[in-house]
């Protein structure tokens, strides 16, 4: 393994003053060239990018220079707020909203007469009176910027509107004030100042409208990061309360939360009780109760009652921060499709270039009598109509309102590759406790054949961390635990220690049997039934002989037997998986309607068994919630995790379902095959808009019926576009929740 990359950082910061998807690439390539820097991927809908680097190497400082020295800036430091980068946002929205109304307020005058009284006295002058302002006042952050890059030895869509329309703005000027240079060669004295003023007037239109909706696909971000009140109530000495701003709240401290108010962070009611509206988290419509020793979570609203609880997490370690870090990062990361993308991206604006210059020659050798104004004209519209902003949005935008729509159901996807990839599932591997069933199991039975040693089965109970276990101990809440030694946990059979000089066992029939313990008939013949009544039945026993048996019972979640269902429906195979006995697995299958199951499997089985459903060609997504389920959640092709579970299966999880129901799971099945599905209708408009439109503006149906694209038509074609791309993703926030199998 790499050691750079053990010590190696991830961070993702804002780009600033990109326009378009060439001037990402631009952005990426840069930063990647960079030694210390592992990978980069800039994400032209989010305005940022996802560094991985080695802070021994090089710093964030370095890497800020280095983006600046082309003409574009990164936001560094851990404190840059949210509310900054919007307040810079808003700033750039603003700006373009004055330009794009006095753009289009002066580009009309110029129209008209252009159009309608070309041949009124001093018809030139009047319209280049109103298209100077337009083309160098309003547009020329256009020629700003291509400068930047020229001088580089780039170029950004920036470059090919400075050309188009510096190019029709001088031309023009030259034939107003030299109209005698064409007269004395037999040709009229054209000028195109309204084809100028437009173009940079349809530009700007459709950048702020790209603006608004880019704002529109992270609604739910900014939904989630709304959530968090600015400040909180804070008891002290049981009644003085003081009001203090959220970055004050310290772990430990006690909250006072009032009906309808928001709660700030995670904790743990200590008195009252309430209704929580938990829905902005886990997607989930009912109110949850809360009692004392119940969990609170920020982000959460408060309904009728009030109550105190003590603040556990604060700050970047609630899970509200935790859900907005990850659909942060999962908005900002790259689906595998784009990188098809960017490479085009990164070669579209020079090969465009060259298109227009091929274009310009071809017409000023075969263009007839109006040669060089067919030649203009022509280059100036395939300048124009080109659009790499719409190939550059076409996957981010899609992935940005996916995400953000999981989030808004409870789903959180981690990265863009596992919402494109769970479209393709045809296999989902289940655990049972936890995932299938409430993961609350109770003791239902118990039967002795000796109850002196109640105390030591509570001693050796208290000692594991087995959810099972936690039942068992709980059911002898009264007794005195023995104090056991020499404890050891057996992976998948149960446990073993010492007590009193005898050593004891408990967990299930198998290690029993290992250790050639004696059963007697009668534990063996109820235990038989039980377990056809789909209960756990946990074993204890001496060295000799079993002393007892108990009856477990985990309940199945109410939504279990739904989610089998719709998932089959949509064509996926289910697995269950469990380390409980053969016959509690069939049970629980039968009555969830699950037909494929297996029994008493090890961890690492399950992620042996994962594997061997890939190498059946099967896309297998694992769901589990608890540690022994981390590494078959690794292995397989997507990994989604309980929230209500181990925070290990969480972090190895690309998804996790904050509700634990399963019914979340042929959602977001049917969430990535929608927004895959709109990839790819935006990924055709964005290519087919490209190949027909710069072969038509480079004149080529003039030879067969004498169409000659007018250059403002291409200004807004491709202002249009862009905002088409942007428009049909967020269609997907219009899908609705529950739909039938796509």
């Amino acid at each position: 393994m790499d050691k750079n990359r053990d010590t190696s950082v991830k961070k993702t910061f804002p780009v600033l003053q990109m326009s378009c998807a060439g001037c990402a690439a631009g952005v990426e390539n840069k930063i990647k060239s960079l030694e210390g820097v592992n990978s980069a991927a800039v994400n032209f809908a989010t305005a940022t990018v996802a560094l991985d680097y080695q802070p021994d190497k090089i710093d964030a400082v370095a890497i800020q220079k280095a983006v600046q020295s082309i003409g574009y800036d990164l936001i560094i430091g851990e404190d840059f707020q949210q509310d900054r980068l919007d307040e810079i946002h808003q700033q750039k929205y603003n700006s373009l909203k004055k330009k794009t109304f006095w753009s289009l307020l002066l580009a009309v005058p110029v129209v008209v007469i252009g159009m309608f009284f070309m041949h009124m006295p001093y018809a030139n002058l009047i319209m280049w009176a109103f298209a100077t302002p337009v083309v160098l006042w309003l547009g020329r952050d256009f020629f700003v910027n291509a400068w930047k890059q020229a001088r580089h030895g780039s170029a950004n869509m920036d470059t090919l509107v400075a050309l188009s329309t510096g190019t029709a703005y001088l031309f023009s000027v030259f034939n107003m004030l030299f109209p005698q240079f064409w007269q004395s060669k037999g040709l009229e004295a054209h000028v195109y100042f309204e084809a100028a003023a437009v173009i940079i007037a349809f530009i700007l239109l459709g950048r702020l409208l790209e603006e608004k909706a880019k704002g529109s696909t992270s609604s739910a971000l900014k939904k989630l990061m709304g959530l968090q009140p600015k400040t909180v109530v804070v008891v002290k000495n049981d009644h003085e309360q003081t009001e203090v701003p959220i970055e004050q709240l310290m772990a430990g401290d006690i909250v006072l939360v009032k009906p309808g108010e928001k709660i700030a962070v995670d904790g743990t009611v200590i008195s009252g009780d309430s209704f929580v509206d938990e829905s902005r988290l886990s997607g989930e419509p009912m109110a949850v109760h809360k009692t004392p020793g119940e969990k609170v979570f920020a982000g959460t609203i408060n309904q009728k009652g009030s109550f105190r609880f003590r603040a556990d997490k604060v700050g970047k370690e609630t899970m509200l921060a935790h859900i907005i870090k990850m659909v942060q990062d999962a908005q900002g990361s790259k689906a595998p499709v784009q990188k098809l993308v960017d490479k085009i991206a990164g070669i579209f604006v020079p090969v465009v270039i060259g298109i227009a210059i091929l274009t310009f020659l071809i017409w000023l050798v075969f263009g007839g009598d109006n040669a060089l104004t067919h030649a203009l004209l022509a280059f100036v519209t395939v300048l124009v109509i080109a659009c790499p902003c719409a190939l550059g949005l076409a996957t981010p935008t899609a992935i940005m309102v996916g995400v953000g729509k999981g989030a808004e159901q409870g789903i959180l996807i981690k990265d863009a590759e596992s919402l494109e990839l769970s479209q393709k599932i045809n296999a989902v591997v289940l655990d049972k406790t936890g995932t299938i069933t409430e993961g609350k199991p109770q003791v239902t039975d118990e039967l002795w054949a000796d109850e002196s040693v109640k105390s030591v089965l509570a001693g050796l109970e208290r000692q594991s961390e087995h959810p099972l276990a936690e039942a068992v101990a709980g059911h002898f809440p009264d007794e005195d635990a023995v104090a056991v030694t020499d404890f050891q946990s057996i992976t998948g059979k149960g446990i073993k220690g010492v007590a009193g000089g005898e050593t004891y066992f408990v967990g299930n029939r198998k290690l029993l049997t290992e250790n050639n313990i004696a059963i007697p008939e009668e534990l063996s013949v109820k235990s038989d039934e039980w377990s056809q009544s789909a209960k756990t039945v946990i074993w204890f026993s001496d060295s000799r002989n079993a002393l007892a048996i108990l009856a477990v019972s985990d309940k199945i979640k109410e939504t279990s037997v739904a989610a089998v269902s719709q998932m089959q429906e949509m064509g996926i195979d289910l697995y269950m998986l469990t380390g409980d006995n053969e016959a509690t697995a069939r049970t629980i299958a039968k009555q969830t309607g699950i037909r494929h199951y297996k029994g008493e499997v090890l961890p690492h089985e399950k992620s042996e068994f994962v594997k061997q459903l890939q190498q059946q060609g099967k896309m297998v997504a694992m769901v589990g919630d608890g540690i022994n389920d981390s590494a078959a959640l690794a292995q397989a092709d997507v990994s989604i995790a309980m929230g209500k579970g181990s925070d290990i299966a969480m972090d190895v999880a690309k998804m996790t379902i904050v509700s634990s129901d399963l019914t979340k799971i042929p959602q977001a099945v049917r969430l990535s095959r929608q927004t895959v599905k709109t990839i790819r209708q935006n990924l055709f408009w964005a290519f087919i808009y490209n190949v027909i439109g710069i072969p038509v503006a480079a004149g080529i149906l003039y030879p067969l019926n004498g169409f000659l694209l007018n250059p403002m038509i291409a200004g807004a074609a491709m202002a249009l576009s862009s905002v088409s791309v942007v428009s049909n993703s967020l269609r997907l926030k219009l899908q609705r929740r529950r739909t039938p199998s796509l």
